[in-house]
């Protein structure tokens, strides 16, 4: 099993680092046969050959048979004219990765703001919508058409709305709660999510084993906040689904927990959900557990499942200890003492 690691900028190489050692004890244990290739992206790319994600780690994560992928500072970049490319705008672009799935799930020990649990998963559309860096041939969907001012263009196709629609579908139907929700503002984007919500309609329609239902994302919102027990598959079109799983990681119980799979046709890339967090990098003090989830989802969507399972029952166990928790929840241990901890944990058990 050959796996890119690629490490990023801010906090990334100590959480990729991190992960690595729990890789290396998951490999131990159900002698996997991982491979770990490491490259440069980011400010480190930039400084050595002019650009955050060069030709060479495209071709190679494409050659992978997954990707890890650490948190990039890329609204610090340059202009993409001098190099400033977002790497992980443009892994999912280059490699299709049309899917981005973010679970939350409350863990014992794990604050909640919330007190009703949450177990859910936001299946969200990856390449579409208001993102500049990866809708548009062109590379950009935002338009100065004057110095006062800006456009956006927001592109929904038949394409991307049915692919992500069954996606969503197929991971209900493997759940006990057999239940989709579909995100959408179709009362004002009559025209985008009208062609969304039509496309997802069909899907639904071969799954006759699945619930459905449509919300509008503010009251989504609303209801992760009042009532996360009613989600069990939450479909969104890109930035509604980005907002409402961020939203959704921190009723579960913070972002720094928050576990998150690109997937595409032929290629996965395990990555957290939150950013570089550059005001503490270098300090021992990032919650690694989001990239380790991230890649126990990647070890799961390549077969080895039983080692995920283990990487997720040692952060549950590390979770429900004071002692074993990381700073930010509350606990003792930093960023590399967590990571040898559930090592451990995994090596034991």
């Amino acid at each position: 099993m050959d796996l890119l690691v690629l490490s990023g900028d801010g906090i990334g190489p100590e959480i990729v680092a991190a992960t690595e050692t729990v890789l290396g004890a998951v490999n131990t244990r159900f002698d996997l046969g991982l491979r770990l290739t490491r490259a440069e992206i980011g400010f480190t790319a930039l400084e050595s050959v002019g650009t955050t994600i060069p030709a060479s780690v495209i071709e190679a994560a494409k050659a992978a048979d997954g990707v890890i992928l650490g948190p990039v500072s890329h609204n610090a970049y340059p202009p993409v004219a001098k190099g400033g490319l977002n790497p992980s705008g443009v892994l999912r672009r280059e490699l299709e990765l049309f899917a981005n799935i973010r679970p939350a799930r409350s863990r014992d020990g794990a604050p909640r703001p919330v007190v009703p649990a949450i177990d859910l998963v936001v299946v969200r559309e990856n390449l579409e919508g208001f993102y500049a860096d990866r809708n548009m041939a062109s590379g950009s969907g935002e338009f100065l058409v004057e110095p006062d001012v800006a456009i956006a263009m927001r592109k929904i196709t038949v394409k991307g709305s049915a692919r992500i629609a069954e996606a969503a579908f197929a991971i209900a139907a493997a759940r006990p709660r057999a239940k989709v929700t579909t995100i959408h503002k179709a009362n004002v984007l009559r025209l985008s999510d009208g062609l969304f919500l039509s496309e997802v309609r069909k899907v639904a329609a071969r799954y006759p084993q699945v619930q459905h239902e449509e919300v509008l994302v503010d009251s989504a919102a609303a209801l992760l906040v009042r009532d996360p027990g009613r989600f069990d598959v939450i479909l969104a079109t890109n930035m509604f689904g980005d907002i409402l799983s961020d939203l959704a990681a921190e009723v579960a119980g913070g972002l720094g927990l928050g576990a998150s799979l690109n997937l595409g046709p032929d290629h996965a890339v395990a990555q957290a959900q939150h950013g570089s967090a550059p005001d503490i990098a270098g300090q021992d003090r990032a919650n690694p557990a989001s990239l380790i989830g991230s890649a126990a989802m990647l070890l799961r969507h390549l077969g080895a499942s039983e080692a995920a399972q283990a990487i997720e029952e040692a952060i549950d166990a590390a979770l429900a200890n004071p002692q074993t928790r990381t700073r930010d929840l509350g606990g003792a241990l930093g960023t590399a003492a967590f990571a040898t901890w559930l090592a451990n944990f995994i090596t034991e058990h």
